[in-house]
C-alpha cells in the first residue's frame, strides 16, 4: 500500500529538528524550503488537546498547491480543490496575492478562481497584483489564454 504524502512548506534555512526527522511517520513527507510568501503571512495555529502548530490558512494552502503546480500538483486536480474552497476570504487573497513571490501562482490562481466563479471572486483587486510580464508556459502545447499571459492544458482550459 502506498503512503500518503505531506506537503510541508518552510521557510529558507529552515532546519527540521532531529526528532521530525527520525519519527517514523505513517506518510511521505516532502519538505519545501521557499521564499514566495513571507513566513508569517497566511498562517494560524491549530490546535489539539496534546499540542499547537502553525498551519497555513486555506487560502495560503491553495497558493502552495499551485506553486507545486504542474510538476506536484496537477493543474487539473488544483482546479477541483479551488472549486470546494467556496468560504475564502478575499481581504487575505488580496493581501497574499499582493506579496507573492511567484508570477507563475499569482497568474494561475486568478485564472482558476475566475474559471470558479465563487462570490469571493468579485471581491479581489487583480488591478492591485503585479502579473509580471512575459508568457509563462504550463503545458507545452496548451491552451494561451491572453488574459493571464498563460498557456494551460487543454483539458483544464476546456472545464
Amino acid at each position: 500500500m502506498s503512503k500518503n504524502t505531506l506537503q510541508l512548506f518552510s521557510p529558507l534555512k529552515t532546519k527540521l529538528p532531529k526528532w521530525f526527522a527520525e519519527y517514523e511517520w505513517k506518510l511521505d513527507i516532502e519538505h519545501h524550503l521557499t521564499s514566495y510568501l513571507p513566513s508569517e503571512s497566511g498562517i494560524m495555529e491549530f490546535e489539539t488537546d496534546q499540542f499547537k502548530i502553525n498551519v497555513s490558512t486555506p487560502e495560503r494552502a491553495i497558493l502552495e498547491c499551485l506553486l507545486l503546480a504542474p510538476q506536484k500538483m496537477d493543474l487539473v486536480e488544483c482546479y477541483h480543490i479551488l472549486e470546494g474552497l467556496v468560504n475564502l476570504k478575499p481581504k487575505l487573497l488580496n493581501e497574499l496575492l499582493v506579496i507573492c513571490g511567484s508570477v507563475k501562482v499569482r497568474r494561475l490562481f486568478l485564472y482558476l478562481a475566475h474559471k470558479t466563479n465563487h462570490q469571493w471572486v468579485h471581491f479581489l483587486e487583480p488591478e492591485k497584483i503585479d502579473l509580471g510580464k512575459g508568457n509563462r508556459m504550463l503545458e507545452e502545447r496548451g491552451v494561451y489564454i491572453p488574459k493571464y499571459l498563460l498557456s494551460v492544458p487543454k483539458e483544464l482550459a476546456d472545464l
